[in-house]
């Protein structure tokens, strides 16, 4: 028997819809998406109407060809993908790669908000077809991100060494993230003070507790100068105290909304310590499904990529009943609670929330491992909780005022001190903010000033004492993931499903670091966003990017053709390419040296790195050419300079090149100038030092390849071609000269001959001080293993110290991570606590109890 197909996103989904749907369905992963744009190309015809040239993926060719036979053999093919934008894009790329000569009614498209028996018997009993606007407003976002992507990195890999991408959204993010920082080190702290009192009644009972100065002279308190709080203190003591009134006040506190991806990935991070990409991926899981005990195996909350609070009706019954029968009838409000989601919100999706609502957190806690189990929870309890009465708490107000006697100034003071109860508990009760608000209340950190004993208007107070705190204003703190999340939502910036995709780009970048929770932005972070800043500050620009995230919306509601806003968007991008790139060259001036240099017969040879060019002046004037020739974009004033520079390098054996020179009035450059002087003779006595030197094997970082000998060897060519080394070709030499310095005889005198530094650079990193404090370390953590990568402290450590005594400098992040080494270790160096301030060191947390779970990140 012909059996239907079913096509998901992941193995783990696959396996839970085929014990669900049973033995009449073929259910297989794709792997996620299985077309793309190509990686080394634009892949978009931009004069054809923004047309994309998608390609397989890398490594999906087995997957495709094994579905591709699949599809022959089924007499239907769902496409059941997640019911986003992402998912849409998906079941359209897999219909377009898999449908051969099959009719397009062949493949239907099923959607479900939760991996339930219940919901698939639903969808598929109602598939419908791809919706093609959701699949364009996807395409569209993909088409974007890659022209900005394209267009943007390349000159900004020129400009800012190391930096590897800008990206349409992460470098919005990155923008935030380095704006804030500015703020924060230009920030210069005001100093202020706050006066008080602790106080306690003349009778019983006597528990002190403690106001806080509110008005002065009937205006609020705002005692910025140091010697007015003096004077006030010392007018103070000529003072008594007492109840100037008492306010009783009943506040109702509604029940938080469910969450949806953004409020999740900033509780998850608060309650648990959780990144937004690590919350993420274990909701995926509980998502796509765990086993249940006895072969059943369910989803355990709905589709976690949602920015709507809204809920299925069949789900609000769900929850008021249980509600109903676990804690009675008062807990329950009279009519569903329902919660307004944002404009731009997909209806469509639900909240996160538990599938079952009598599946309570003690219900699976046996079949979930630990993290797991506390993201489940923390979704249970405010699922629960969303749907429940209100909170009631009584708060009293006492306001306390300062009286004098005969002595006393003309000034007037009045304290004020609140204390709450909770009457009822309603939502609280559920949610977990009952016992928290507690035991606030038995530490006094609740904001409030601790319990209030009973108090009577116009009733006298003994003073214990007055008190008068100096404090100063405080930067904005840093951005953390979940606050970062927080203001990328409120702002309209990217989408659910990209939240956690573009802190983690950032962090992949090195573009920022985490230290503790906080995001710092790192130099080479705050280099890229200075020099995007520079050029494309509206393309980067919150708003814009805002309102690009509307079209987008625009585009899936069909009330804009995708082709059309994208056009509408290039237009605006090409001038910011065009001024990015500096003003036009001259036309005239550019093509006749373009002309005159293709007289030129003998090129200098190309720069070699690990056996590939990567600069030739031949291909670079081609290039130009080419471009001339096409006439789609301008030569620059860039690109017109060094084109004259190699007028005065080749003007010697090309007659027709000095004829030029001399027509159009070029002056020889100062480069050229200095180049004409030849090599130093310090820089040749520096290449034949090293030419007895067994350099290191060649280093691989990422795709980049450093070879020691391999630079060395280019240098000596330039040199002995007559050329003249630039300053940052000396430095990296000079550096190299450093590394090997064990290997050259007598290398503190000839390095001093030959203006070699051979001393560290002085900073503020301690760096030399930190490496010795582990000299006291004697006993280190085992390797761990970790997605293929072995993580050995003490190995790492001997690295750092070979690469500091080499070259005297490590990097921003090298630095962060010796420091974190450093706190790991705290306990074994004795002078940790001594040195801790002076050197930036991180204060010592306690111990931790060990857990079976892995570790967050």
């Amino acid at each position: 028997m012909t059996k239907d197909l079913v096509i998901v996103e992941s193995p783990a989904k696959a396996r839970t819809i085929n014990r669900l749907l049973g033995k009449d369905y073929v259910v297989k992963a794709s792997m996620g998406h299985v077309r793309d744009l190509p990686e080394r190309t634009l892949g978009v015809d931009v004069k054809g109407g923004f047309i994309p040239q998608y390609v397989p993926i890398k490594g999906r060719a087995k997957v495709l060809a094994e579905l591709q036979q699949l599809v022959k053999q089924a007499n239907k093919v769902y496409l059941a993908p997640d019911p986003d934008r992402e998912g849409e894009a998906i079941a359209w790329h897999l219909r377009e790669a898999l449908r051969g000569d099959d009719p397009e009614d062949k493949f239907l498209r099923v959607t479900y908000n939760e991996i339930t028996a219940r919901a698939l018997r639903r969808a598929f009993e109602q598939p419908g077809q791809i919706n093609q606007l959701r699949a364009d407003s996807q395409q569209a976002r993909r088409i974007l991100d890659r022209v900005v992507g394209y267009k943007v990195s390349p000159l900004l890999w020129r400009r800012v060494p190391g930096a590897s991408s800008a990206g349409r959204v992460q470098s919005v993010a990155l923008r935030l993230v380095c704006e804030r920082e500015k703020v924060i080190r230009e920030f210069k702290p005001v100093p202020y003070w706050v006066l008080g009192v602790r106080a306690a009644k003349q009778v019983e009972p006597r528990d002190p507790f403690t106001a806080t100065l509110a008005k002065l002279n009937g205006e609020k308190a705002d005692v910025q100068d140091e010697a007015l709080a003096l004077k006030l203190m010392d007018e103070l003591q000529r003072r008594s105290l007492r109840v100037a009134d008492v306010i009783h006040k009943e506040v109702r506190k509604n029940a938080p909304p469910p969450f949806i991806t953004s409020s999740l990935q900033q509780s998850a991070s608060g309650a648990c310590g959780f990144s937004p990409s690590r919350t993420m991926r274990l909701a995926q899981k509980l998502y796509e499904g765990v086993k249940l005990g006895r072969g059943s195996a369910s989803g355990l909350i709905t589709y976690m990529r949602t920015d709507s609070f809204q809920v299925a009706r069949e789900a609000i019954e769900q929850v008021r009943d249980f509600i109903k029968a676990e804690h009675g009838a008062e807990f329950l409000p009279a009519e569903p609670n329902y919660f307004r989601s944002r404009a731009s919100a997909q209806e469509a999706h639900e909240a996160i929330r538990p599938t079952d609502p009598t599946l309570t957190p003690a219900a699976v806690k046996d079949v979930l491992d630990h993290d797991h189990w506390r993201l489940y929870d923390l979704i249970w309890r405010r699922f629960v909780a969303s749907q429940m009465a209100p909170a009631v708490i009584a708060q009293r107000t006492a306001e306390l005022e300062a009286v004098g006697g005969a002595d006393a100034g003309p000034e007037t003071f009045l304290f004020r001190a609140t204390a709450s109860e909770i009457v009822f508990p309603g939502f609280m009760r559920v949610s977990g903010l009952e016992k928290k608000k507690k035991e606030q209340a038995e530490n006094n950190n609740n904001g409030e000033n601790g319990p209030l004993p009973p108090l009577e208007k116009g009733e006298a107070l003994e003073v214990l004492e007055w008190l008068n705190d100096r404090k100063e204003t405080q930067p904005p703190p840093r951005y953390t993931e979940a606050s970062l999340v927080k203001v990328l939502e409120e702002n309209g910036v990217g989408r659910p499903s990209t939240y956690a995709q573009i802190i983690s780009t950032l962090l992949q970048r090195k573009y920022v670091a985490r230290e503790k929770r906080a995001l710092v932005p790192s130099d080479l972070g705050l280099k890229a966003w200075d020099f995007l800043a520079e050029n494309w500050d509206a393309l980067f620009d919150v708003q814009f990017t805002a309102e690009m995230e509307e079209q987008l919306d625009e585009i899936e509601n069909g009330k804009v053709a995708w082709n059309e806003m994208l056009a509408s968007f290039y237009e605006k991008f090409s001038g910011w390419m065009g001024s990015a790139r500096g003003p036009a060259g001259d036309s005239d001036a550019v093509e006749k040296m373009l002309t005159a240099l293709e007289t030129v017969a003998d090129w200098q040879p190309p720069v070699m790195r690990s056996g590939k060019v990567v600069y030739s002046d031949e291909k670079f004037v081609q290039s130009v050419r080419r471009q001339f020739d096409a006439k789609e974009r301008l030569i620059s004033a860039r690109q017109q300079e060094a084109l004259e520079r190699l007028m005065f390098r080749y003007r010697e054996q090309a007659p027709e090149v000095a004829s030029v020179i001399s027509t159009l009035g070029i002056e020889a450059p100062e480069e050229q100038a200095e180049h004409k002087l030849g090599p130093r003779q310090e820089t040749l006595d520096k290449l034949a030092l090293l030419e007895k030197v067994e350099f290191d094997p060649p280093r691989k970082f990422g795709k980049r390849v450093y070879d020691d000998r391999d630079f060395c060897e280019s240098l000596a060519k330039q040199v002995a071609g007559g050329r003249r080394l630039s300053a940052a070709q000396i430095s990296y030499l000079d550096k190299i000269m450093r590394k090997y310095a064990a290997q050259i005889p007598d290398f503190e005198q000839k390095a001093g001959e030959l203006g070699v530094v051979t001393e560290a650079r002085k900073g503020d990193d301690h760096i030399p001080e930190i490496l010795a404090l582990f000299d006291s370390v004697t006993e280190w953590r085992a390797p761990t293993t970790r997605r293929g990568r072995t993580w050995d402290d003490l190995e790492f450590l001997k690295s750092l110290k070979t690469q500091y005594e080499q070259s005297h400098e490590l990097s921003f992040r090298q630095v962060s991570a010796l420091k974190r080494l450093a706190l790991t270790y705290a306990a074994q160096i004795p002078t940790y606590a001594q040195v801790q301030q002076q050197y930036g060191l991180s204060e010592p947390r306690p111990p931790r109890k060990s857990r079976t779970s892995e570790p967050k990140e």
